[in-house]
């Protein structure tokens, strides 16, 4: 399973999420898209490093599929059997590379993005969970029909979970540190962060039984 961090970049958090996948029995890698890794500790730099990769879909997927084809080299891998799930800017990469068709068996999105994400292609292989905010500023309604109607009219397997009460990042615990010190609406929920995890390994579950 690969895992892409947030828009701060490969930080303690992404890995810590690796580990916790690497608890359940997967192996998993966090992923630096960034590259070089970069991290922000600035909404200024973040948001330049996200725009910078969402902008080059090109480097997007060849950095997502270099992460890949590294953690389809270890021996505890199996390469049909590969999933990716992201956080906040990796919800979105996630996404885009599902939507594109690349042939993951599954991607799971926690508080993505849904604005600027690549076209759908012809055929969505990669079955796709997203766990979203329901009190989101970041996600409109609007973004959240259109990406509906976009994955029914491609005919993907997918699921859309609204979490009442739940604000951006809310599976991180210093989601409000953050937030209170730039003014940003971000809000850890403990209650929904469990659930969504939960949620999570079901889905891992079925895709891989």
């Amino acid at each position: 399973i690969l895992v892409v961090h947030e828009w701060g970049g490969h930080n303690s958090y992404a890995r810590k999420r690796a580990e916790m996948l690497a608890g359940l029995g997967y192996t998993a890698i966090a992923v630096d898209m960034y590259g070089g890794g970069k991290t922000a500790d600035h909404p200024d730099n973040a948001g330049k490093f996200a725009t910078a990769v969402r902008q080059n879909q090109d480097m997007m997927q060849a950095r997502f599929n270099a992460a890949r084809h590294y953690l389809n080299s270890h021996e505890t891998v199996d390469p049909e059997l590969n999933a990716a799930i992201g956080y906040c800017f990796g919800g979105s990469v996630v996404l885009g590379m599902a939507r594109s068709g690349a042939d993951l068996d599954g991607v799971v999105s926690f508080h993505g993005g849904l604005d600027g994400l690549p076209p759908v292609a012809d055929k969505v292989t990669a079955k796709i969970l997203v766990a979203n905010g329901a009190d989101d500023p970041f996600v409109s309604k609007e973004s959240i029909e259109l990406f509906k109607k976009e994955m029914e009219t491609a005919g993907a397997d997918f699921e859309f979970i609204n979490y009442p009460g739940a604000r951006h990042s809310f599976t991180n615990p210093e989601a409000n540190v953050f937030g209170e010190k730039f003014g940003l609406p971000l809000e850890y929920n403990a209650e929904t962060d469990k659930a969504s995890w939960q949620k999570m390994q079901q889905f891992l579950d079925s895709i891989f039984k």
